[in-house]
């Protein structure tokens, strides 16, 4: 994405920096996180970074070998932004002097105040005397470097906000990323309207420059793509489609635990729709063959794994001249594959997806979304024409509802299964409550319950419903749904499916729990 403006987060460790990409992205601006030992400078002059952002981190600058980025990145003539560990190593490179502790150490909420007068890094700031932000440090800046200036103090952080404005250079204590720091956007947005970025990162652009990627690397040659009909590989279909037409064949594993109706909507949508080359492999009976009689969560998707790696090789392996591998790769995926201590790891997530198929297969990958994060690729489905439905749907498992059935999985139980979840997103979508929520599913218990029902005795299913709020998957709380809508959807549920009679909701948090019960 040569074409755009570039911002370049220099990632010391923290636990949020991609929060900091996140909040850039937000504001239209093209950034990308790379870990200070990568960042040299021949890689400086050929990035072109247009800005600078340091992250935190949980290294003290004291230390011998703390992290640090190289000289050189003082002498590029851009704006510098240092947070946290990133202030306190502007601090150490430029001249001022970090301490320990000694009583000044903070974690969580403070209150940062206003001194010496204003800058344009703190425009909408400070409007009502004081701003909350959150501060996560141990170390704290005891001396400010030569050219800066103090322009924000905390009780425990006397230099929470520090500026050089004639170097363009800045420094804060505390996280603008985070939630708690309530007007971090307006922080972000001063800092990249200073530094000069035009916004031009958009998804229709996007759009236009990723198709003509792809053609510039496939050219005649034909893809392959494993799709799943969840948001990533959807909207990667489309998008290869747009850009190679019958070049491109999807590649759809039905293993028998998808939801209901949800192989049909899936070939319906992709083979009528888009007119798409579709190969449907039914294997259902395959899958629950092998699956029958395991109750242990890891075979159960160890066996899944490896039955759709299976079919997915055998199913390609009829298409002629195909040279490529399709994958939804996000920049998330691309993030976690680089070891902050290590470097880059050698392969970035072989597992995602298709689960190693470009080693097995020979091919080569094709990855049109590992520069956009969940939110983006929404977008560009959005900008591609996908159905809201799709576009906006809760994340599914690859394992589909195996992990929804604790214990042995039977056919009878995976019918009763969907029927019940079915109902339970029926009455959320009802409810107006679908896009407030992270996820939602149903699992059936591996114990039957007495009920009565009429004048008669039941012994049926027990069911719990789950769902949670989250940004990331990475933690999770339960929705907080009314006691009117649990009776409501419970009542529903023993009506309609036969073979539960009992309904329960489950209120763990992640952690302790899981968000799927397996």
């Amino acid at each position: 994405m040569t074409q755009h403006d570039r911002l370049l987060i220099i990632d010391f460790g923290s636990q949020v920096t991609q929060l900091i990409a996140r909040r850039l992205r937000e504001l239209s601006v093209y950034c990308e996180i790379h870990p200070y030992q990568n960042v040299t400078d021949a890689f400086l002059a050929d990035f072109a970074p247009k800005a600078v952002i340091f992250s935190g981190g949980p290294a003290s600058v004291i230390d011998e070998g703390s992290p640090r980025p190289p000289r050189s990145v003082y002498d590029l003539g851009v704006p510098i932004l240092g947070i946290c560990y990133g202030q306190q190593v502007m601090m150490a490179d430029l001249g001022g002097k970090v301490e320990r502790g000694h009583g000044t150490a903070e974690f969580g909420r403070a209150y940062v105040e206003p001194k010496n007068g204003d800058i344009d890094l703190l425009f909408g700031w400070f409007l009502e005397g004081k701003e909350q932000v959150w501060m996560s440090h141990g170390d704290h800046v005891s001396a400010i470097a030569p050219g800066f200036e103090v322009y924000g103090t905390s009780p425990n952080a006397p230099y929470a906000i520090t500026a050089d404005p004639d170097r363009r250079f800045f420094a804060v204590q505390f996280h603008p990323e985070v939630h708690h720091t309530p007007n971090g956007a307006t922080f972000y947005e001063n800092f990249v309207r200073m530094a000069g970025f035009r916004g031009d990162w958009t998804m229709g652009a996007y759009r236009d420059e990723a198709i003509a990627k792809i053609r510039a690397q496939v050219g005649e040659s034909h893809v392959i793509c494993g799709l799943s009909g969840g948001v990533d590989s959807s909207v990667t279909a489309v998008l290869l489609h747009e850009a190679i037409g019958d070049q491109l064949t999807c590649v759809f594993v039905d293993h028998g635990l998808l939801r209901q109706n949800e192989a049909q909507e899936v070939v319906t949508m992709f083979r009528d729709h888009y007119n798409m080359k579709l190969i449907h492999a039914d294997e259902a009976e395959l899958f629950l063959d092998e699956l029958e009689g395991v109750s242990d969560p890891e075979v159960k998707r160890k066996t899944i794994g490896r039955l759709f790696i299976d079919v997915f090789q055998r199913e390609a392996n009829k298409i002629e001249g195909a040279e490529f591998l399709a994958q939804g790769t996000l920049y998330p995926d691309v993030i976690e594959s680089v070891s902050f201590s290590g470097g880059p790891s050698v392969t970035i997530k072989s597992h995602h997806n298709v689960g190693g198929l470009p080693e097995k297969m020979g091919l080569k990958l094709v990855e049109p979304l590992r520069e956009l994060f969940k939110d983006e690729v929404r977008a560009l489905g959005h900008e591609l024409g996908l159905p809201a439905s799709f576009i906006g749907r809760h994340p599914f498992p690859g394992p589909g509802l195996a992990i929804r059935v604790p214990g042995e999985i039977t056919r009878e139980k995976l019918e009763i299964l969907r029927k019940a979840d079915a109902v339970y997103i029926d009455q959320i979508r009802k409810h107006g409550l679908y896009d407030e929520i992270w996820q939602a599913f149903v699992a059936i218990l591996p114990v039957r319950t007495v009920g009565v029902m009429g004048d008669g005795r039941t012994y049926d299913y027990a069911c719990a419903l789950r769902a949670v709020t989250s940004v990331d998957g990475m933690t999770a709380d339960y929705y907080p749904f009314s006691h009117d809508f649990l009776g409501e959807t419970a009542t529903r549920i023993i009506n309609e499916v036969q073979g539960i009679n009992r309904v329960t909701y489950d209120i763990t948090s992640k952690p302790p729990g899981t968000i799927e019960w397996e």
